[in-house]
């Protein structure tokens, strides 16, 4: 019996594994399949399609199945017609929130969103009543261990990053929009392995939430992660881990 429980928490653990990798793959591909669609399906003359590319290959999707994605941008093939639509509200504590989405019926969308902000006491907003908080930027994750931190400063000084964070789990590089293709193009000459590389809203300044209401909050962030619109989230959380510990007690 020991060892069929094992298994079940081996097949349980896989099928995890496997959701997660089948829902980026989705988003991927969508972006690979919208860039198509507005820049056209040539990467060399389309930047954004270039790195849309670039990220499903490191995340090893086929290249017939990328192949197939430009193609329904392009026209070549039928396939549903994604809009890119940003939605805004607050959760619990007053938190700000983005929802970046790409939706082939955006009625659906915006009600699904709705029950999901209502659901973890939230509130949809209107458009730019929270966007205004947030700064767009590149972000760049370094992988655990690629670098200590008087490295990584060498490293952000040498190739123009407008800021770096150390303090936490991994070292992040923040640059200006502007400048996000030129670093990320940088950053991979140089083979520094990165864990994330992307255009992030960041927020100008957080706000701390404790005991339920961050319990709520965190709840709210990832229904909306794993909503299958979503493309990515942004919040300007933090929590208090304390007060977080002392519920939990």
């Amino acid at each position: 019996m020991a060892g069929h429980s094992k298994w079940a928490n081996i097949q349980h653990r896989k099928a995890a594994v496997d959701k997660k990798r089948a829902k980026r793959w989705t988003r991927i591909l969508r972006e690979v399949t919208v860039s198509a669609r507005l820049g056209g399906g040539d990467p060399d003359a389309n930047p954004r399609l270039r790195s849309a590319m670039d990220d499903a290959k490191s995340d090893n999707v086929p290249n017939d199945t990328i192949d197939r994605a430009i193609k329904k941008g392009t026209g070549e093939l039928e396939g549903a017609s994604y809009d890119e639509i940003t939605y805004e509200g607050y959760g619990p504590g007053g938190v700000a929130i983005i929802v970046e989405t790409m939706t082939d019926n955006k009625n659906r969308t915006v009600a699904e969103l709705r029950h999901l902000f209502s659901r973890f006491g939230g509130s949809l907003g209107e458009t730019n009543s929270v966007a205004w908080m947030f700064d767009r930027r590149g972000l760049f994750e370094l992988e655990p261990g690629a670098m200590d931190e008087e490295e990584a400063m060498e490293l952000a000084l040498e190739i123009g990053v407008d800021d770096l964070d150390t303090e936490g789990d991994a070292i992040e590089l923040y640059t200006s929009f502007e400048d996000y293709a030129g670093v990320r193009e940088e950053l991979e000459r140089r083979e520094i392995p990165m864990a994330t590389k992307k255009l992030a809203m960041v927020p100008q300044s957080n706000v701390e939430v404790g005991g339920e209401e961050a319990s709520q909050a965190l709840a709210l962030l990832d229904a909306l992660e794993d909503y299958d619109d979503s493309q990515n989230v942004w919040a300007n959380l933090t929590v208090d881990e304390e007060s977080l510990a002392g519920e939990a007690g």
